[in-house]
């Protein structure tokens, strides 16, 4: 199913963001301001063609009715399999001695899938894998968030995170639960090595049956009032945790 971005700065930003496109769409009667120059400028420097469709046509494809008389469609999402990442990240330890893949479990917002991916972009990790369903998935909200990461990591969607878990266990990863409901912080957690982080979602955090799979888990130290950090948050202080004990000891 095509994902439509509505609206002329919604356009623009996934213009300047670098969000796939195979097209944008003007309305046959929409004005031609300083914004749709902008628009056209841009897609035209990205290469992207510019069609013109009728105003109703527009309307009957707009899922919002906030499209300004110009749309976006996104290109689908290439994805990887979860093998895939599981072998590159394999790899990668083979020859530095350390790799890490990030599992969100039922993240369900975009742009927390974005900054996780940015975060896990940043330290080096081999790649990000989410649920197939019920699940936060790549659009142009994670490009967004992401600052483009998501152009440059690996994603993969499985459709049972404790088999792809236990897969990369007996590939010689140690799969680590970032939660609250452990009395082991993450100071001193060892990281070294080949790492596998599970990143629970919003409202649940890691899923019971996920938690088990894992070999340990671990929680952030809380000195405010506050219960716990946003998810993306806390999942860019867990990744250079990680970086953190591997450059030590590199």
């Amino acid at each position: 199913m095509a994902e439509y971005i509505e609206g002329k700065r919604a356009v623009i930003e996934a213009l300047r963001s670098g969000v796939p496109l195979r097209n944008v769409l003007l309305s046959d009667n929409v004005q031609h301001d300083g914004l749709i120059k902008d628009i056209l400028r841009k897609a035209k420097q990205r290469d992207i063609s510019v069609r013109e469709i009728s105003r109703k046509r527009m309307d009957s494809i707009s899922e919002r009715g906030s499209h300004q008389g110009v749309m976006a469609e996104a290109k689908s999402y290439s994805y990887v399999s979860g093998g895939e990442i599981l072998a590159a990240a394999s790899t990668h330890a083979e020859e530095v001695g350390n790799a890490l893949i990030v599992v969100c479990d039922h993240i369900t917002d975009a742009g927390n899938l974005g900054a996780i991916a940015r975060s896990a972009e940043s330290v080096g990790a081999s790649g990000l894998v989410i649920p197939n369903k019920r699940s936060a998935h790549v659009s142009a909200a994670t490009y967004k968030s992401s600052a483009g990461a998501v152009s440059h990591i690996p994603i993969a969607q499985v459709a049972n995170i404790s088999n792809f878990i236990e897969r990369a266990k007996e590939d010689g990863f140690w799969a680590i639960a970032a939660t609250e409901h452990t009395d082991c912080i993450l100071w001193d957690a060892d990281l070294k090595g080949r790492i596998v982080l599970v990143m629970g979602s919003e409202h649940d955090g890691v899923s019971r049956l996920v938690l088990e799979t894992c070999d340990i888990a671990a929680a952030l130290p809380q000195k405010g009032c506050v219960a716990s950090l946003n998810v993306a948050q806390a999942s860019t202080v867990f990744m250079y945790e990680w970086l953190r004990q591997n450059v030590q000891n590199a």
